[in-house]
């Protein structure tokens, strides 16, 4: 399975031009199974998204995961979650996280069997130590199959992640940030110990680099248990619903 986690910046780019457009053609190219979208939603008033619901439907093969708790936004605390055609979503989970603004994390269950987690944590180490115990303590029933992927927010690639790192492997593809000269590794992943890391990379193409502040990052990944049922994928759930 393919995911991508791409920090959309409400769909303004790097010229300061808001253009939903170009983001679906990124999203688009990276060719994943699921997306998970930081600042996908404005901050004043209702957080209408910045991706038009009918964009995604009618330009892309993907389609939002039902997070929003109202009829504007496309997530929660702008975290959104799209997930290809033909893969079931069988059950969503919102965290508030602790900070001095409003921050959440937001989990999608596909197919009961693989559970992804997005999260947009905050710019200060104190509060993403605390939002990352909670991120622990609420994901550590390791019932299913578990990756957690976002904007960390942290520099450091040595320090700052210890409580999720008890239970999850890190990985941090590539600089992303910011996209006119990438040094910063904010996007990253964490994945259950049932999960194997296949490849990953950052996704740096011309485009990228200036429908946003951040470039998208991708990872593909395996069960390791041979015994146990694979991840879901695209070509089993069709032949499983034909």
């Amino acid at each position: 399975m393919k995911l991508a986690s791409y920090n959309i910046r409400k769909a303004v780019g790097r010229d300061r031009r808001r253009d939903p457009g170009r983001v679906i053609e990124v999203i688009n190219s990276l060719a994943a199974d699921v997306v998970v979208l930081q600042e996908a939603d404005r901050r004043l008033g209702q957080r209408p998204t910045a991706l038009p619901r009918r964009m995604i439907e009618d330009h892309t093969d993907l389609i939002p995961a039902p997070l929003a708790t109202n009829d504007v936004s496309l997530g929660w605390h702008g975290n959104a979650v799209l997930v290809r055609r033909g893969l079931a979503v069988t059950g969503v989970e919102r965290f508030d996280l602790p900070s001095l603004e409003p921050r959440g994390a937001v989990a999608v269950e596909i197919e009961g069997r693989f559970r992804v987690t997005g999260a947009h944590l905050a710019l200060m180490r104190r509060y993403r130590h605390q939002q990352l115990r909670e991120l622990h303590r609420v994901l550590g029933d390791k019932v299913l199959a578990t990756v957690v992927m976002g904007d960390f927010n942290e520099w450091s690639l040595r320090n700052g992640m210890e409580e999720l790192s008890r239970g999850f492997h890190l990985h941090a593809p590539g600089a992303s940030y910011p996209t006119m000269r990438p040094v910063a590794h904010l996007d990253r992943f964490a994945f259950s110990h049932d999960l194997e890391l296949t490849g990953s990379g950052v996704h740096a193409t011309e485009l990228a680099r200036i429908a946003s502040d951040h470039l998208p990052v991708w990872a593909e990944v395996r069960t390791t248990d041979a015994a146990a049922s694979t991840l879901p994928s695209v070509a089993g759930a069709n032949a499983a619903r034909g």
